[in-house]
């Protein structure tokens, strides 16, 4: 019999070990160069990305940032922590080390970069005009504004100097070989951690339409810095023809790997999609609504149904609470569940941190609403202020693995069984 609580749980840790770099890393690294290998990174699995390398090739040359917490014991390769998802003095200071490393390389150099989410903030170099304390209020703006990954990432790469191509540039004419983890839907390149050795293709006019039409008030430096900043590195720049480009671990894979657990289960599987955005309310609404009808066609009997997504939840931020999407996904699921009974669900973070908690995500089940209300909680008021880790934290029903060192992004299944009643 499954205990639907340990089984979800379950199913994410299968999806996380699915995406370990200690897994995936070895079978795309280059041969070492007649020069120097350099290996260099940002981004939450980029540590256990780095002691991967090492692991297969042996002590490296190197220098890579990741966030406060999730650092590894290197053979060679320093590693360095700063904050995320606001950036901090520590990962501009790691990206200056990076910097100056990748300077005056020759063709017979090669430089290995690993790449996964939370690169965006953790690379950290302000444009000429623009201050870490400028860059720091972009991000916390965006972040609350609900805006989706793409549209953050356009906005941090013109305000970057290592982002959109520009450290692949800097890097010339050695050869980069870039390893990623992808955190974004659709596996798009050029935004996993806002494509540091990817070109772009955005315009000013594009920056300034997102920044108006998201409400995002920004300083005359940084509007200036904006307008000034001039042509981007395009996708097709012939800089660009020294670099490859490789995804080693991707959402699609992590859910494969978990729909084939539950398969073997005796549960039937089903993948919405790996590449879901959406505010994360408004998606759980429809999520529960597809269960529900998934529900009432089941008999007694049947084999349950395991509904299985991924991609990227965002939250527009209208209260003070603690909460991140995932866990505003859970919550806002439970109301519209409304208690129904034989319809459990997790939706949780793979990086382990959902939103600026130190916490993956929460399980529902059918007595969570009733659970909370004889805590004296309301889960209206709670989703009201975003303050649903405070919910599913009075309830004991958080997900809490700690560190994963790899982030293949959201992760959610619903397990729905036949309704007996």
């Amino acid at each position: 019999m499954i205990h639907p609580k340990q089984f979800l749980t379950a199913l994410f840790d299968c999806a996380v070990a699915t995406a370990d770099p200690m897994r995936v890393i070895s079978k795309f690294l280059p041969d070492r160069p007649k020069g120097r290998l350099i290996v260099i990174g940002a981004g939450k699995a980029s540590a256990r990305m780095a002691e991967a390398v090492e692991t297969a090739i042996g002590p490296c040359e190197g220098i890579v940032v990741t966030r406060y917490g999730y650092a590894r014991r290197c053979q060679g390769i320093e590693i360095h922590q700063a904050s995320h998802p606001i950036p901090d003095a520590a990962g501009q200071e790691a990206t200056r080390k990076i910097m100056d490393l990748v300077s005056g390389l020759t063709e017979e150099d090669h430089v290995l970069v690993l790449i996964s989410g939370g690169g965006s903030a953790l690379l950290c170099a302000p444009i000429h005009g623009v201050s870490l304390a400028d860059k720091i209020q972009v991000n916390a703006a965006l972040l609350a504004s609900g805006a989706p990954i793409s549209e953050m990432n356009v906005i941090r790469k013109r305000l970057s100097r290592v982002k959109g191509g520009k450290l692949a540039a800097a890097c010339f004419p050695a050869k980069v070989t870039c390893l990623m983890i992808s955190d974004v839907p659709g596996d798009d390149i050029a935004m996993i951690a806002s494509g540091p050795t990817v070109g772009d293709s955005s315009t000013t006019t594009e920056v300034l339409q997102i920044l108006a039409d998201r409400q995002i008030a920004i300083s005359r430096a940084v509007r200036e810095a904006i307008q000034n900043s001039g042509e981007t590195l395009p996708p097709d720049a012939p800089i660009f023809d020294n670099v490859e480009n490789i995804i080693v671990a991707a959402p699609l894979q992590s859910l494969d790997a978990a729909a084939k657990m539950a398969q073997n289960s005796g549960l039937n599987a089903k993948i919405l999609g790996d590449a879901i955005e959406g505010e994360a309310r408004d998606l759980a609404r429809s999520h529960v609504h597809q269960a529900i009808e998934m529900q009432q066609n089941l008999s007694v009997g049947d084999r349950p149904i395991l509904m299985l997504s991924g991609g990227e939840c965002t939250v527009t931020r209208r209260g003070n609470g603690i909460g991140g999407p995932n866990a505003e996904y859970a919550l806002a699921a439970a109301i519209a569940l409304e208690g129904r009974a034989g319809i459990h669900l997790v939706a949780a973070d793979t990086d382990g941190v959902d939103g600026a908690a130190e916490v993956a995500g929460a399980y529902v089940g059918p007595d969570s609403l009733r659970r909370a209300r004889e805590h004296g909680i309301s889960p209206a008021r709670a989703l009201h202020e975003n303050d649903a880790h405070t919910f599913f934290s009075t309830l004991k029903d958080q997900i809490i693995p700690g560190p994963t060192l790899t982030n293949v992004n959201d992760f959610r299944a619903i397990l729905v069984y036949p309704n007996s009643g």
